[in-house]
């Protein structure tokens, strides 16, 4: 199955909404309540339209997946952990429908999101990850990003991972 990210519209931000907070309940039942049980709302999608490059991901079932790319620093983000760089992006917010994951969806996310970057321009792509059962460390580490430090940012252990274009 091919997969392309596209631009998000205003149109989408209820869905993108549902989909983040699918991912977050499937979680918490998962692993139990932590950081990654907050539920987004469509209010919040909306700023990052206006702030960000919101990209999803469509398939026979609608929209299966999300992610944000940012040139803006998140607040959990030390940038002294990174290689230096002239234009990195933020990549936050990724979510696959609970269902699919495990398909390779994820991968090919991030694949596009790379393209993106390349295309932006951007010479690297900078997330975080919860140091926890219920953090994507591994998922990280398998499709090639380097993890480059771990810190506590109020009271969540993060891992933090890098991938130079």
């Amino acid at each position: 199955m091919r997969l392309v990210l596209e631009s998000a519209t205003v149109d989408d931000a209820p869905a993108i909404a549902a989909l983040r907070t699918a991912v977050a309940e499937h979680l918490t039942r998962q692993y139990g309540k932590g950081p990654w049980s907050s539920v987004s709302s469509e209010r919040g999608v909306l700023h990052h339209l206006r702030t960000s490059r919101v990209c999803v991901a469509r398939g026979e079932q609608g929209l299966i997946a999300s992610l944000t790319l940012a040139t803006k620093k998140p607040w959990a983000i030390d940038r002294t952990c990174f290689s230096a760089c002239k234009k990195p992006l933020y990549l936050t917010d990724m979510a696959v429908r609970p269902e699919l994951q495990r398909t390779g969806i994820g991968r090919r996310c991030l694949e596009e999101a790379q393209r993106i970057a390349r295309e932006w321009p951007a010479d690297a792509i900078r997330l975080d990850a919860f140091d926890a059962a219920a953090g994507a460390g591994d998922f990280y580490r398998k499709c090639g990003y380097r993890e480059v430090g771990r810190v506590t940012y109020r009271t969540t252990p993060l891992i933090y991972f890098e991938m130079l274009l």
